[in-house]
């Protein structure tokens, strides 16, 4: 009886274990191949772009957006900034267009969203047959200048789905920014510079991304959920489809500083992964099996990695029943868990050196606890949003 016992509660352990220890090694992984590769020739600089800018009452900002687009190194006969001014109350088209913008205007309350405003203009650049290529950029950022260059590069290597690096415009403002850039390190450059040279997707992160006029009459975009940008990755995978990462250009946008703006963001941000999980594991793993397809099965096992912080609940709860000594398997637990908190660590400590965030980061990674507390509380707690909930602007 007791034997039986023993080898029920060893089977039980092993199976609370087994995800966090298996995120962990996908997560190590990745930190392993996440070495910088050689960015491909340059561009013979003749495509033409259509930069679309989605923006809801943006008016306080857009116009540095609109300035950071215009002083991109590519001839500016190819390429337009199209401004969707999405049922805006405020200035926004004004001074898009005084700024130098093309200003879609679009009311409909019954559809709104990011994802309506992108399927409205990607609409009118195809309708237009000027543009060979689309990009979306948020309305508060900032890019580099070699944004279209980097695309364009890839395009004529024959890439037609692309992402730039996602980082932070505005990580000096406070902790949370800092932590948010270690974060976008980590998901965003550590995970999508391995994936590519896995030949896999890196998916697409929501601001400065493409997609080619081409691949959009194959795989028409009809994603609006509250986490509309995965969803279209995603949508693209089982497409046959790859979006190629551009590690050399990126495009920085400015993140919330307050914890109102914080909480509804992660609300949002949350709500619509955990939907993703429950509708599009199932058939990624289904197209990964049958059609022996390795960029659905890490689309899969990207968004099974829950976020870090279950990970690191699950990771201090090995460590702590280890610690326990249930029927002499103290040893084992301890080993596993120790092994998870370190890959973790070599994780994020990966993510802080590529955030540039400098030392002061690794201070700021001290209040990852009580970080890690709020954001269960957030999740947990608070109700999850059903519609999509523009996060305030904070300057």
């Amino acid at each position: 009886m007791h034997l039986a016992y023993s080898i029920v509660l060893i089977a039980a352990l092993l199976i609370v274990t087994l995800p966090a220890t298996a995120a962990c090694l996908y997560l190590l992984v990745l930190t392993c191949l996440s070495g910088r590769a050689a960015p491909p020739p340059a561009s013979s600089r003749k495509l033409f772009f259509d930069i679309i800018v989605p923006a809801h009452d943006e008016a306080a900002g857009i116009a540095k957006t609109i300035l950071s687009l215009q002083q991109l190194d590519w001839p500016s006969a190819l390429y337009r900034i199209v401004v969707v001014a999405d049922n805006c109350t405020d200035a926004t088209a004004a001074i898009s267009r005084q700024a130098g913008a093309i200003v879609l205007e679009r009311q409909d309350l019954t559809r709104r969203g990011k994802g309506y405003a992108l399927a409205h203009a990607f609409d009118w650049s195809r309708s237009a047959a000027v543009a060979e290529a689309v990009v979306v950029v948020d309305a508060d950022s900032i890019v580099s200048a070699n944004l279209l260059e980097s695309f364009a590069a890839r395009i004529e290597a024959d890439a037609w789905a692309l992402q730039a690096h996602y980082g932070v415009s505005n990580p000096s403002d406070s902790w949370r920014t800092r932590l948010m850039a270690i974060a976008l390190g980590s998901i965003h450059r550590v995970r999508s510079r391995a994936r590519e040279r896995l030949g896999v997707s890196c998916g697409i992160r929501g601001n400065g991304w493409c997609v080619t006029h081409a691949l959009l009459d194959t795989v028409p975009y009809r994603s609006f959920s509250l986490t509309e940008d995965v969803e279209f990755g995603i949508e693209l995978g089982l497409a046959g489809y790859r979006v190629a990462y551009c590690d050399e250009s990126h495009v920085n946008g400015e993140m919330v500083t307050s914890e109102r703006a914080a909480r509804s963001q992660r609300q949002r941000w949350e709500g619509g992964r955990a939907r993703l999980i429950r509708e599009k594991v199932p058939v990624l793993l289904r197209t990964a099996v049958g059609r022996r397809s390795a960029v659905c099965l890490d689309l899969a096992l990207d968004l099974l990695v829950v976020p870090l912080s279950y990970v690191f609940v699950n990771v201090a709860g090995i460590i702590a029943v280890g610690a326990l000594n249930p029927l002499g398997l103290r040893a084992a637990l301890l080993a596993v868990g120790l092994a998870d908190l370190l890959a973790l660590t070599v994780y994020v400590c990966k993510g802080w050196i590529l955030s540039g965030v400098g030392v002061v980061g690794l201070f700021d990674l001290l209040r990852v606890p009580v970080f890690l507390f709020w954001k269960l509380l957030v999740i947990c707690i608070h109700p999850k949003p059903s519609t999509w909930i523009r996060t305030k602007r904070e300057r």
